[in-house]
């Protein structure tokens, strides 16, 4: 039987925590888009209505919606990615919770840009 530790739920609740699992989620669903991302390019391949019944299915909103959910994911995980190696690399270790509030906010700035450009 194992014991259960005192401060696991601490540990849950420090915003460091939180930076990885977001890290660790945006790693997961740009790795999920991938096999769809290959298969609209593929669709070049089969000829030029192949791609344009993709296209005509990538105009739609719910589609959109998607595309501005990818930007947010990378753009998390290209924060979250230089949030760690500022943190492994960088000199200033106490600065922690300064870069995870710099990553969350280039995230949210990025997908605001995004989603403003799809309306324009």
């Amino acid at each position: 039987m194992t014991a259960k530790r005192s401060n696991d739920q601490r540990a849950r609740a420090h915003p460091a925590y939180w930076a990885f699992l977001l890290h660790r989620l945006s790693g997961l669903g740009l790795a999920l888009f991938l096999p769809l991302h290959f298969w609209a390019l593929g669709q070049a391949i089969h000829g030029a209505a192949a791609l344009d019944g993709f296209l005509r299915l990538a105009d739609q909103p719910l589609f959109k919606l998607a595309e501005w959910g990818l930007v947010v994911l990378l753009s998390l995980h290209l924060m979250g990615g230089v949030r760690l190696l500022l943190i492994e690399f960088g000199q200033a270790s106490g600065l922690r919770k300064n870069w995870i509030s710099v990553a969350v906010g280039f995230a949210a700035a990025a997908g605001l840009v995004f989603a403003l450009s799809l309306w324009a």
